[in-house]
């Protein structure tokens, strides 16, 4: 077997990789954070779970000359943009939305493209929030904009991409049409369940900050009633 040409650059490539890992590791430590804030601020945590990943040779390999490109770091720099990929789960929707408008606010961040296929889900019924973003590694003798995909996902998203994409990997890519068809309309209930679960948890939040309004009403109630019979006892007690 031909080995691609990426291979006799193994010095090259070690110090591509780095490069790569080191841009995981920093929006990895840039989520930390913002989840971390966000839980102070609100006693909410919208990060359920991230995982990331960085692409073998072998796969950049088949997907350069999937491309009909020549296999070169190069063009691995140039043309790929999911080496490096993290895919964050959230509980709600509402936090994909949330969570990607903070990830664009960062200053050393920048958006190349985004996908919304939440609004816009694939025809197979493919549900998530996808982000090309290039982030700045500061390296002994340069600086080097590093491309990351993102992908953000409910849980309910997350469990039906994984076992979809086992299921039809199976046949090859070339599932039957009654196949695609049921995976279709379980990933029309996975759409059903994430609005039903949005809708409930804003019902709560809802009643949580009518209750806290209605409490700060009874404290205050009995702050002037006892402002006022202390008033009464000491107007007529007085000789």
């Amino acid at each position: 077997m031909e080995l691609p040409m990426i291979y006799y650059e193994e010095d090259l490539w070690s110090k591509t990789l780095l490069i790569y890992d080191s841009a995981l590791k920093e929006i990895n430590t840039k989520l930390e954070i913002l989840n971390n804030e966000f839980k102070l601020n609100h006693q909410y945590n919208p990060i359920e779970h991230i995982t990331s990943r960085l692409k073998t040779p072998e796969s950049i390999s088949k997907k350069l000359k999937h491309k009909g490109l020549q296999v070169t770091i190069e063009n691995v720099l140039k043309c790929i943009n999911d080496v490096a990929g993290i895919r964050i789960i959230c509980s709600f929707t509402s936090d994909i939305y949330n969570i990607a408008a903070l990830i664009s606010r960062q200053s050393d961040v920048e958006v190349l493209k985004v996908k919304d296929y939440i609004c816009n889900p694939k025809p197979n019924g493919y549900m998530s929030y996808h982000m090309i973003i290039t982030i700045p590694i500061f390296l002994s003798n340069r600086v080097v904009n590093t491309k990351v995909e993102i992908q953000i996902r409910t849980i309910a998203m997350d469990f039906w991409a994984s076992l979809e994409h086992k299921m039809y990997y199976k046949f090859d890519g070339n599932s039957p049409e009654h196949i695609r068809r049921e995976l279709k309309e379980c990933a029309d209930i996975v759409s059903f369940l994430d609005k039903k679960m949005l809708s409930i948890n804003e019902e709560i939040q809802t009643y949580k900050e009518d209750q806290e309004i209605y409490e700060e009403d009874i404290v205050e109630e009995v702050y002037e009633e006892t402002i006022y019979s202390y008033n009464y006892i000491e107007i007529n007690e007085k000789p």
